[in-house]
């Protein structure tokens, strides 16, 4: 198995660290997938990373069928409306990653295109939009980590290996897929959510120990519902369970969206969380207070309350 073309739903910050890191390596065999004023506006503007315009190969689903790679980028929100452009662009062959926030974007796709494509993944990344362009810093940033269910390397991990190594994209083949990526859930839970309803920087967790203990809560009922699903996330000390060093006045996803009055992934965080709590029968008080906090203030920022 050789991955020779790539193609990617979604230029936002998982996006970008693709198109930045795969562009030199592909050339015209890396696509962005879009459609109507999207396509056009992406074909004519192209996109700016990191003080870089990159000029994009834009393909609609139907000109991208049967791509080796298909990389799934979106938010959350826009998962669902995504599924139609991808059964149209994967064919037998084709290998899909989904390295968004949450854990349940892998069984949303599979249940579309068939759990075959899909290869479990997520990403570590920290970065932000000013005016026009993404901008992340490329030495901190982890990048993508991908595996098996068993563990065990396979054709499919060797080839996203060979097409990753000598690019700056930084990877990592999981021995445990699915318990780091409960790890990476648990620290969104814990670190995105607190700080965006009390609007703070990310040292707070730091200097006050009410939002240290909030999100500490927040983090052991995350680890609850894997426990129940057969996933140990308990133990706090490794890598996994830690975040990578950031400012004092670091502004997750969450907040951003907030700042920037976008709706935000809570349904992916809290929602899904909540959700699966009922149908596991485990409680999630803490998880369930702050999807309606960060509801309330999507509000807020829409106009519909004052």
């Amino acid at each position: 198995m050789k991955i020779k073309t790539v193609a990617i739903i979604g230029a936002g910050a998982i996006g970008s660290y693709f198109i930045a890191g795969l562009t030199e390596k592909l050339g015209d065999d890396l696509w962005i997938v879009a459609e109507g004023e999207r396509k056009e506006r992406l074909e004519k503007n192209g996109i700016v990373i990191n003080d870089q315009k990159y000029d994009l190969h834009v393909k609609t689903p139907e000109e991208a069928k049967g791509v080796d790679l298909l990389i799934i980028s979106v938010k959350y929100g826009a998962l669902q409306g995504t599924l139609p452009m991808i059964e149209k662009i994967v064919d037998a062959h084709t290998l899909v990653i989904s390295p968004m926030n949450g854990v349940d974007s892998e069984k949303v796709i599979g249940e579309k295109i068939g759990m075959e494509h899909m290869l479990p993944s997520f990403m570590k990344i920290a970065s932000r939009r000013i005016d026009n362009q993404i901008v992340y810093d490329p030495e901190v940033t982890m990048g993508l980590y991908f595996g098996e269910d068993n563990g065990e390397p396979s054709e499919r991990t060797d080839a996203i290996e060979d097409l990753l190594r000598d690019t700056p994209i930084h990877h990592h083949l999981s021995a445990n897929i699915q318990q780091d990526i409960w790890y990476k859930y648990a620290l969104n839970i814990s670190k995105n959510l607190p700080q965006a309803i009390i609007n703070c920087g990310l040292g707070a967790y730091t200097d006050s120990e009410h939002l240290a203990y909030i999100s500490t809560r927040m983090r052991k009922e995350v680890s609850d519902v894997a426990a129940a699903l057969g996933i140990d996330i308990s133990d706090t000390s490794g890598t996994q369970a830690k975040n990578a060093t950031f400012a004092p006045d670091s502004r997750f996803s969450t907040l951003q969206d907030l700042d920037a009055k976008r709706p935000t992934e809570i349904d992916m965080f809290s929602g899904t969380l909540v959700r699966m709590g009922k149908e596991l029968h485990v409680d999630t008080p803490f998880n369930e207070f702050a999807y309606h906090a960060i509801k309330c203030l999507e509000e807020k920022n829409s106009g519909k309350i004052r």
